[in-house]
C-alpha cells in the first residue's frame, strides 16, 4: 500500500510539472481529487490495510492529498496570467464601449452658426473675456455718462478692467489691427449684471459680426441676415426689420422671425456708427460697414424647445445626453 501511495505521489509530481494551461490544471485536479480520482481510490483501498498499519498509511494518504491541494492552489496563482486570460477570452463577445463625451449643445450651435457665415466669407475671430473700459464701452460710442451703459455695466477687476458685456470688443480690436476690407464673426462668453432666472443669466454666449469696406450698404446687411436666418431656421422663414437704437450703429434695427402666429425678436443689427470708425482710426468718409449680434442660448432654446437657460450650465448629464 505504501508503494502505491508513493507511486501516486510520483505520478502527481510529474503530471503537475507538465501542466501548462488552466484547462490542463483542471484536468489534473479531476484526475487526482475527483470522485473517481487516484486519491479517492487510495481511500477506497484503505479498508484492505491491516489494522496495525492503518494509522501510518492513513497519514501518508492525507499527506499526499494535502500536497496536491496545496500544489493546485499555488499553481492557480503562479501560472502565467496570459494563459489564464487566453483560456477565458472569447473573441466573439462584444466589447465594453468606453464612456465618451460629446460636444456641448452651445458649442454645437456656435459651430453651426459660424459655419453658415463661413460660407459667406466671414472669418471667425476670438478675443479676451477680460477687457478694458475703452474696448467695451468708449470705442463703441458708449461714454461714461451714456444712459444705455447702466444695463451693461458688468464685473470689474481691482485694476480697473472688466468682464466684457458683448463680443463687439473683438470688432474694435480687429479694426485697430487691420485695414478694410473686413468680414468677421466673433463668438464667445459675455457677462452682464442680470438676475438669473429661466431666461436670463449673468453669463451667456454671443456671436457678433462685422463687415467693413468702401461700398457696404444696409441692403448688404439685409441680404446677409436673410440668408443666415433662412439657412438656420428653414427656407420658408419670414424675416422682419424694425427700427431700434444701439449706440454703436446708426441706423439700427431689431430683426424678427415669424414664430408660430406671431413675431419673435432674434438679433440686433445696424450700420456701423461713424464715431466708431473714427475711434479706431478709419477714415469715416471713405469706409462703411454693418454689424450684428445674437445670443447663442436663445437660438439653441428656440430650435430645441428648451425652456430654462440654466440647463446649459448645470452639467446635468441627463440633459446633455439628449444632444449627442
Amino acid at each position: 500500500m505504501r508503494e502505491k501511495i508513493l507511486e501516486v505521489e510520483k505520478e502527481a509530481r510529474e503530471d503537475l510539472a507538465r501542466v501548462d494551461s488552466a484547462e490542463e490544471l483542471e484536468a489534473f485536479r479531476v484526475a487526482y481529487l475527483g470522485k473517481k480520482g487516484k486519491i479517492p481510490e487510495l481511500f477506497r483501498l484503505f479498508g484492505e490495510v491491516p489494522p496495525g498499519s492503518r494509522k501510518e498509511v492513513g497519514a501518508e494518504i492525507n499527506r499526499v492529498k494535502e500536497w496536491i491541494e496545496s500544489a493546485l492552489k499555488e499553481s492557480r496563482v503562479s501560472k502565467p496570467a496570459q494563459n489564464r486570460e487566453e483560456s477565458l477570452f472569447d473573441g466573439t463577445l462584444p466589447g465594453i464601449p468606453p464612456k465618451i463625451g460629446s460636444i456641448h449643445l452651445l458649442q454645437q450651435t456656435i459651430d453651426e452658426i459660424t459655419s453658415i457665415y463661413g460660407k459667406m466669407g466671414f472669418e471667425v475671430v476670438e478675443g479676451p473675456e477680460i477687457e478694458t473700459e475703452f474696448h467695451n464701452f468708449t470705442a463703441l460710442n458708449i461714454p461714461l455718462n451714456h444712459p444705455s451703459r447702466d444695463a451693461f455695466d458688468t464685473f470689474y477687476t481691482t485694476d480697473g478692467q472688466l468682464l466684457r458685456s458683448q463680443t463687439s470688443t473683438v470688432q474694435i480690436r480687429v479694426m485697430q489691427s487691420r485695414k478694410p476690407p473686413l468680414k468677421i464673426v466673433a463668438p464667445g462668453r459675455v457677462y452682464r449684471p442680470d438676475t438669473v432666472d429661466a431666461s436670463h443669466s449673468f453669463m451667456f454666449h454671443q456671436i457678433e459680426g462685422l463687415m467693413v469696406d468702401d461700398r457696404v450698404s444696409f441692403s448688404d446687411l439685409k441680404g446677409v441676415l436673410h440668408l443666415f436666418l433662412r439657412e438656420l431656421f428653414g427656407s420658408a422663414t419670414r424675416v422682419r426689420f424694425r427700427p431700434h437704437f444701439f449706440p454703436f450703429t446708426e441706423p439700427s434695427v431689431e430683426v424678427d422671425i415669424q414664430w408660430g402666429k406671431g413675431w419673435l425678436e432674434i438679433l440686433g443689427a445696424g450700420s456701423v456708427d461713424p464715431n466708431v470708425f473714427e475711434t479706431v482710426g478709419y477714415d469715416k468718409t471713405r469706409v462703411k460697414g454693418f454689424a450684428f449680434g445674437l445670443g447663442v442660448e436663445r437660438i439653441a432654446m428656440l430650435r430645441h424647445g428648451i425652456t430654462d437657460i440654466r440647463h446649459f450650465y448645470e452639467n446635468d448629464l441627463r440633459f446633455l445626453r439628449q444632444f449627442p
